[in-house]
């Protein structure tokens, strides 16, 4: 019926096979991605938590580019960096517990930074999932229609009503919403999965750089 449709049918079926393919294309991905993302992560968190200083953590988590966590501790690591050779203002001077926590300031502005990034790159083509759920029914609905309307013209032409004349060309036009709707359903489906995975890894996110931001903040007044 698909060969034999007409030539908007035809081309309605092709745009929605192609939403398809890449619909299938980013829900695979996501899979693989955020299934890296979180192995890598409980491993940099297990390590972190161990690691007797820093540097030696710093040292892990660059060989985690997918994991969130890490790449969030890499930045706010090169922060620590950045305030720690320029605690000296000028020669003589001692840095005061009210610049110490300015620098506190510069910390958390990157982490937050990091963690706006990493949202962005783990949610990324997500909306062309929803995109997807909410079109591709119109689509094939759209198909649907003009399918129909020239089984009409059919029957003004040939001048019959029967159902041997009017049957196929209905059955040709429904089978586009039928593929509109398993097109959409499954983006449906996997946008609403993926989206909570990704809001339960941006929380993971946020109460690690308050972890992280702990216990810069011990350390620094520790030493006052």
């Amino acid at each position: 019926m698909i060969m034999t449709a007409g030539p908007m049918v035809t081309f309605v079926m092709l745009l929605l096979l192609g939403f398809s393919l890449v619909s299938w294309t980013i829900i695979i991905m996501k899979h693989l991605s955020y299934r890296k993302a979180r192995a890598e992560t409980a491993f940099f968190i297990d390590t972190f938590w161990k690691s007797k200083n820093l540097a030696d953590a710093y040292k892990v988590a660059k060989e985690l580019a997918s994991s969130p966590e890490a790449s969030i501790f890499i930045l706010g690591f090169n922060e620590l960096q950045k305030l720690g050779r320029s605690k000296i203002v000028k020669q003589g001077s001692e840095e005061t517990l009210e610049m110490k926590l300015a620098g506190m300031d510069n910390l958390k502005r990157a982490l937050r930074k990091a963690e706006t990034k990493q949202v962005g790159r783990l949610g990324r083509y997500l909306s062309f999932l929803a995109t997807t759920g909410s079109a591709t029914p119109f689509i094939g609905l759209f198909g649907t229609v003009w399918g129909i309307m020239s089984s009409f013209h059919d029957i003004g032409m040939r001048g019959s009503a029967s159902l041997a004349v009017v049957a196929p060309g209905i059955s040709e036009a429904l089978i586009a919403t039928a593929a509109g709707l398993a097109v959409a359903i499954p983006a449906v489906i996997f946008y609403n999965y993926y989206s909570n995975i990704l809001f339960d890894l941006e929380n993971d996110m946020q109460g690690f750089s308050a972890d992280f931001m702990n216990l810069v903040e011990r350390d620094l007044l520790s030493k006052v």
